[in-house]
C-alpha cells in the first residue's frame, strides 16, 4: 500500500471465524472503493489467528498475493493485521482496530458473512456528500434479510427503543454491525466498553455530542447457532444495562 492515507479503512473484528475469514476478506477487496483492510484478531483458537498470521507475513515479505485452498487467492497490499494477547471482547477490538485505521471514513464490518460488502456505496453515500459524519445500517427498513430467529427481532427492538429514549434518536438497528464513521468522530470519542457494549456506548456518546447521524437501508443473512451465531439471551440482558450505565453514567 502506498504511504497516503487512504479514503476508507474496513476495521474488522475477528473471533473465531476460520470458516468464513477468506471469504469475507475476498468480498471487502472486491468493492471498488479505495480502502485499507485492518484485520484485528481477538485472540482466536480456532485456526484463524494462524490464518492471519500467514496473511500478516506474506504482506511483510512483499508477496503479492496468497493462494487459498479453493485455487482463489487474496492480496497482501491492503491488509493490515493485528493480533490481541489474548480474547478481550469485539469492543476492544474494535477500539485497536479505530487506533490503527488511517482512512478518512472508517467503516465496521463483522467476519461472519451476515452482511454484504457491496453496500458499501450506499453506506458512505451520506457521509461523502457531506451531509453526515455517522452512518448506521439497518435491518428494518426495506432491504432482504433471512427470517430466523423472533425474539432476536423483538429483544432487539425493545433494546433500541430503550437507547432511542436515552439519547432522543429515532434509530431502528442500534445493534446493526455497519456502523460508518468520519475520522474525526472517532478521534474525539473516548471508547471504554469491551464486549458487546460497544454499540449502546458509541451510540450515547455520537448523541451527547451532537454528530449528525443517518441510516441507510442493508441486507441481512442472519446465521444459525449451528452457523456459528455468537449472541444469546445472557448477551440481551448484558445488553440491557450497558443502555443504562452508558446513557446514565456515561
Amino acid at each position: 500500500m502506498s504511504a497516503a492515507a487512504p479514503k476508507l479503512s474496513v476495521v474488522i473484528p475477528i473471533y473465531n471465524e476460520r470458516a468464513t475469514i477468506a471469504e469475507i476478506i475476498r468480498r471487502v477487496q472486491a468493492t471498488p472503493m479505495e480502502k485499507e483492510i485492518v484485520l484485528v484478531d481477538d485472540g482466536s483458537t480456532d485456526g484463524t489467528r494462524d490464518f492471519l498470521q500467514a496473511l500478516a507475513d506474506a504482506a511483510a515479505a512483499g508477496q503479492p498475493d496468497v493462494a487459498l485452498p479453493d485455487g482463489g487467492t487474496l492480496r497482501t497490499d491492503n491488509l493490515r493485521v493485528f493480533l490481541q494477547p489474548k480474547n478481550r471482547g469485539k469492543g476492544a477490538a474494535l477500539r485497536r482496530g479505530f487506533e490503527e485505521a488511517r482512512g478518512e471514513i472508517v467503516l465496521v464490518q463483522d467476519a461472519d458473512l451476515e452482511y454484504n460488502p457491496a453496500e458499501y456505496h450506499d453506506l458512505l453515500e451520506p457521509i461523502e456528500r457531506g451531509v453526515a459524519d455517522v452512518v448506521y445500517g439497518t435491518r428494518f427498513r426495506g432491504r432482504s434479510q433471512r427470517v430466523l430467529f423472533f425474539w432476536h427481532y423483538v429483544g432487539n427492538r425493545c433494546l433500541t427503543t430503550l437507547s432511542n429514549a436515552f439519547t432522543n434518536l429515532n434509530l431502528s438497528d442500534v445493534w446493526v454491525c455497519y456502523k460508518v464513521f468520519r475520522r474525526e468522530v472517532l478521534q474525539k470519542i473516548r471508547l471504554r466498553e469491551d464486549g458487546f457494549g460497544f454499540e449502546p456506548e458509541i451510540t450515547a456518546r455520537i448523541a451527547r455530542n451532537g454528530w449528525r447521524v443517518y441510516e441507510v437501508p442493508i441486507s441481512y443473512a442472519g446465521r444459525t447457532y449451528a452457523e456459528g451465531k455468537k449472541i444469546t439471551w445472557r448477551d440481551g440482558v448484558r445488553a440491557l444495562w450497558y443502555v443504562v450505565r452508558y446513557n446514565l453514567f456515561g
